[in-house]
């Protein structure tokens, strides 16, 4: 039950492994090819479908998740985008019993993670992922001893965790520096918060091109949104500012955005 990139790396490193990729989980020769696996217990992570409960009974010891925020806040497909954008200061992993119920079954154990006003999403994923390896072992070792105690979520401390749409990423200079970064730091490296830049080319003709903002740091500037308030790339935004770091100009690779500004043309941002 993965993707074709990671299925040839396991077919490389692990050969003996057997990978299935169904295009429904509720499928009945997956089914069969599950149970036929004897498995005591399952577990799943980062998959993207709903499972049935008729799966879901394969297993004598039932199915665990590996869920990558404290449930039950961040429930849902994204939590690690989600909880970057609402400018958290901590999340990380939780192991819970699979229901039919999205993300709502007991929480076997968890572990934390801060998370400063830099990091992005391609750094908290790598450490809740670094994060979630010995826990799993852990819990997975408990079950030798039986099926572990669990702890009921509050369902009314949930919250969603939507898909990531990728019009999200679209910067509006108008909202709060605080916002901003929080998006740019979400969406990095991928998909990518951007924004529309407006350049003079040498025979000063007005070009716009899109350009993406993979780091930025929160300053406390004032200017109307989206002003250029310094040479080394301190935008206006709403409420204070944001430096640039590092960004992707369309049609090149990613830079130092002093690198950048040094080469473009009264620049304005859009």
């Amino acid at each position: 039950m993965t993707s074709s990139p990671v299925k040839s790396l396991i077919l490389e490193k692990f050969p003996h492994i057997p990978v299935f990729q169904p295009e429904k989980a509720s499928q009945e020769n997956f089914l069969q090819e599950l149970g036929s696996l004897k498995a005591d217990l399952f577990v799943v992570v980062a998959y993207g479908q709903i499972l049935s409960q008729k799966l879901l009974d394969i297993p004598p010891l039932g199915c665990i998740n590996v869920h990558a925020s404290l449930l039950p806040k961040y429930r849902g497909a994204a939590p690690i985008h989600r909880v970057l954008l609402a400018g958290e200061k901590e999340t990380g992993i939780a192991i819970q019993k699979m229901v039919r119920q999205l993300d709502a079954g007991d929480v076997i154990a968890t572990t934390e993670i801060p998370i400063s006003e830099q990091t992005t999403f391609g750094e908290l994923e790598k450490a809740l992922c670094d994060a979630a390896k010995p826990l799993l072992l852990s819990v997975i070792r408990s079950y030798a001893s039986g099926i572990p105690s669990a702890t009921p979520q509050d369902p009314a401390l949930a919250t969603y965790a939507a898909k990531i749409e990728l019009e999200e990423g679209l910067i509006d200079w108008s909202k709060p520096a605080e916002e901003i970064h929080n998006l740019i730091r979400a969406f990095s490296p991928r998909p990518g918060a951007w924004c529309w830049v407006e350049t003079s080319r040498s025979d000063n003709i007005l070009e716009k091109k899109r350009v993406k903002i993979f780091r930025s740091e929160k300053k406390p500037l004032q200017g109307a949104p989206g002003e250029v308030l310094s040479a080394d790339g301190v935008i206006a935004c709403g409420r204070d500012s944001i430096q640039l770091l590092e960004v992707q100009p369309e049609g090149k690779k990613a830079m130092k955005a002093s690198d950048w500004l040094r080469g473009c043309k009264n620049i304005s941002f859009l």
